[in-house]
């Protein structure tokens, strides 16, 4: 199935997006760290309310073939709706204009959306390609969000959404100038695409 989408996006000259979306809570995701041993480290955190959500994107132009990251984070405390589906499509169609093939999941703010499916309806250079409802793996986007939360945040307690908010936009900002770890993300979901950095 991805084969025969990249090749269509192939003979249409167009950019492939994977897109997904996320939230990242105030209370910070618990992994492993490095303690003396039998004294288990102690992170200070209460229960908080609160978290940001975004919509982001890794992008494959057709020409250069390298791996971009594209993002937008919501409103504090807001779920992503149809409309912010269309603000996230604006952003991206805006870096270069041209034919673009996205591909995301079933989700009911994608192109179930009324919003979404009367802003495809005006923009037909914009072809919407669904994954498989049971593969998250096969999206490369998730590795932008696994990487982010589970390898660069983890155990991360922000005072407040102010504060996880800067912290989001700069390591999604980094996440953009390393190439080489989107285009890994892409080869970790076998996507069948040659990629050059």
């Amino acid at each position: 199935m991805l084969r025969r989408i990249v090749e269509r996006a192939e003979q249409r000259k167009a950019r492939l997006a994977f897109l997904d979306g996320s939230g990242s809570p105030l209370e910070p995701v618990a992994r492993r760290t490095y303690a003396p041993g039998g004294k288990a480290p102690i992170q200070g955190a209460w229960h908080r309310k609160g978290r940001i959500s975004a919509i982001s994107a890794v992008a494959v132009s057709p020409v250069r073939r390298r791996p971009n990251l594209v993002f937008l984070l919501l409103p504090d405390n807001a779920n992503a709706h149809g409309r912010d589906t269309t603000a996230f499509l604006a952003q991206l169609r805006g870096r270069p204009r041209g034919p673009m093939t996205i591909l995301w999941d079933q989700s009911k703010i994608h192109e179930r959306s009324s919003v979404v499916k009367a802003y495809l309806a005006r923009h037909p250079g914009i072809v919407t390609e669904d994954f498989p409802g049971y593969a998250p793996e096969a999206n490369p986007d998730e590795g932008v969000w696994g990487w982010t939360k589970y390898h660069r945040l983890p155990n991360y307690a922000p005072e407040d959404t102010n504060e996880l908010r800067t912290h989001l936009w700069h390591e999604l900002s980094s996440l953009r100038r390393r190439r080489d770890l989107l285009a890994s993300f892409v080869r970790h979901a076998e996507i069948p695409l040659t990629l050059q950095l």
